[in-house]
């Protein structure tokens, strides 16, 4: 099976070289990793001892940002390096305090790993949630250097509990120790072999309360509510946004703050014609945002704050494969939550589902529906807004371990 996953990485890295002439995203991808020997080598001071975070993309690292910021106040001599693989992981890292170096990962392969942590030389090395680079994390394990995989969680359907999955298998074993989200997922891993789990809940919990703890206002946002309901949709893709379009059309008492998960320029012009009577963020200080319907957010970093002003809240990507973003943002503030339908990897959500805290649509009618149901009847709202907090307030978030 080895010869496969290589010969996987070797096409993979050749397929994103090809398309990244014509998509900005897979450009991303090639020139950050160019000359990555280097890059890194000028950040990295051995002065100091050194722990190693990887996170995938954006969503990881929010789960992530707990663990760094634990580390940091434990391990004081320690630096702090952060890996992403994708570029929108990157984005959102690159400015992050609390870490002491930013990286992309490099292509999985032997010469590459190997190169990578003779570099670093890590004492803790870090994976959250997944991310199972074979070569990497054999390379760590060869070296005794703990390895810790962190907010996992393990569904049946996933290769690790297949007949074809011996591969996957073997990965799981190089680490020294794996955090879970849920009893489930303890389980699955015991029923092949993987005795080293601890249910530890999901750290984005822990993220979400700090935020909510520290909230600061973020200006013009009320300006542009005035005294309408509003919906906030976060991590929206064009799927979703044609759809919030249509529904708005049917709701012109109810405005919109859309943050796109992606805020290149081309795709804010594309939303700006999508909705006529928008306005963007960064023109907000210079215009009357009150007289428009929606406000396109085109910068990173508020949309956590952004749902305490939501009466009612839409979580993007349950149109993708890769299944919707964070829905415990909004939870936190107690915030009724809709998306799309590929939610049922995400357990919040399916547990926000079965308590009627959240809602899935699949078209613009049974969103326009479920909106002017709930802004008829506030009681739903309150119901739904009773139910998060319950939820939020009962989940167990990670014990401090390290």
């Amino acid at each position: 099976m080895l010869i496969f996953y290589n010969i996987f990485i070797t096409l993979y890295s050749w397929a994103v070289r090809l398309v990244a002439s014509w998509n900005p995203k897979a450009h991303e991808w090639v020139a950050g990793r160019k000359n990555w020997a280097t890059t890194l080598s000028n950040q990295i001071n051995q002065d100091h001892p050194w722990i190693w975070v990887h996170c995938a993309s954006a969503g990881e690292f929010e789960q992530g940002k707990p663990v760094i910021e634990q580390l940091k106040q434990t391990y004081t001599r320690h630096k702090i390096l952060v890996s992403f693989f994708s570029p929108s992981g990157y984005a959102a890292g690159k400015k992050y305090k609390h870490a002491d170096a930013i990286c992309y990962l490099p292509l999985d392969t032997p010469k590459n790993s190997k190169q990578f942590l003779d570099i670093v030389q890590p004492q803790l090395v870090i994976f959250i949630k997944y991310d199972y680079w074979y070569h990497y994390l054999k390379t760590i394990a060869n070296r005794n250097i703990p390895l810790l995989l962190v907010s996992a969680i393990f569904r049946e359907s996933q290769p690790f509990f297949k007949w074809y999955g011996g591969l996957h298998r073997k990965i799981l074993t190089f680490f020294s120790h794996l955090f879970v989200q849920d009893a489930s997922s303890k389980e699955r891993l015991q029923s092949i072999g993987i005795l080293n789990s601890t249910v530890s809940g999901d750290t984005r919990f822990d993220r979400v309360a700090a935020i909510a703890k520290n909230f600061t206002e973020v200006t013009h946002i009320e300006s542009f509510i005035a005294d309408a309901k509003v919906l906030v949709a976060g991590s929206t893709w064009s799927d979703d946004e044609k759809m919030i379009q249509e529904a708005l059309a049917n709701q012109n008492h109810l405005k919109a703050i859309i943050a796109p998960h992606e805020i290149n320029a081309a795709h804010v012009d594309d939303l700006l014609k999508l909705f006529p009577n928008a306005v963007k963020y960064s023109e907000a200080e210079k215009k009357e945002v009150c007289q428009y319907q929606v406000l396109i957010i085109d910068n990173v970093g508020m949309l956590s704050r952004l749902y305490y002003y939501a009466d009612i809240t839409y979580i993007g990507g349950g149109f993708n494969k890769s299944g919707i973003h964070n829905t415990l943002e909004p939870a936190v503030w107690g915030k009724p939550v809709l998306f799309g339908p590929n939610y049922q990897k995400f357990k919040e959500a399916r547990d926000l589902i079965q308590q009627k805290a959240a809602y899935t649509v699949t078209n613009a009618a049974e969103l326009t529906q479920t909106l002017k149901a709930l802004l008829e009847d506030e009681e739903l709202i309150k119901k739904a807004a009773f139910l998060l907090k319950i939820m939020y307030r009962n989940r167990k978030v990670l014990q401090k371990q390290f």
